[in-house]
């Protein structure tokens, strides 16, 4: 069985996202074929969708300058699983609390940017995920933290804050899961969901 992955490839680690995603796919003997996207029409295509970090403003800005944004509303409106990391989590929220960012408004949160200090603030965290038997090595680098959760489900806490949720086709993480050779965040957010509705 082939699965289509989108990778946003607007900035962000995309590589490393793309080697995750077809690491977590090998385990369920799957053919997975990765579609960059950097403009509409790619989209539509994907059974899955990621959303890398890198800078929130230049993000929210590409995807409605190029017409991708109302396609990943589309996505996740057909209950199809996206994940989203760090600035795409700011993006995905329901308040990036910047006025730059045009928020997709999918997962209710809030989310304040850089919560855990700058690039020099760096660190990584063994997390106990929701859904995953084991630690997870999770690695921040300028890191949003999300406030006012609303309906989304809580997944993982650092520093009692929340740095993971899930909201209906959406898992989103403060965190990079792609810069680890663990792939058990993108199989938790993506395919668990497709193996559940096969």
């Amino acid at each position: 069985m082939t699965i289509t992955a989108g990778v946003l490839a607007v900035q962000g680690d995309v590589a490393e996202h793309v080697a995750a995603v077809e690491r977590a796919g090998a385990s369920y003997d799957l053919d997975v074929r990765v579609e960059t996207i950097r403009s509409a029409g790619v989209v539509p295509d994907c059974d899955v969708l990621l959303m890398p970090g890198g800078e929130s403003t230049t993000i929210s800005r590409t995807i409605h300058q190029e017409g991708i944004a109302p396609e990943i509303r589309d996505h996740a409106a057909a209950g199809k699983p996206i994940l989203a990391t760090c600035a795409g989590l700011i993006v995905c929220s329901r308040d990036a609390r910047d006025d730059r960012v045009a928020d997709l408004d999918l997962v209710d949160v809030a989310v304040e940017r850089n919560a855990f200090g700058r690039q020099k603030d760096s660190f990584e965290a063994a997390l106990d995920v929701t859904g995953l038997d084991e630690p997870f090595p999770a690695v921040f680098i300028r890191a949003p933290a999300i406030d006012d959760v609303g309906d989304a489900e809580v997944l993982a806490t650092v520093q009692g804050r929340p740095v993971a949720v899930r909201d209906g086709p959406i898992v989103g993480t403060s965190f990079h899961p792609e810069l680890t050779d663990d792939s058990r965040i993108h199989d938790l957010a993506l395919f668990q969901p497709l193996a559940a509705d096969a």
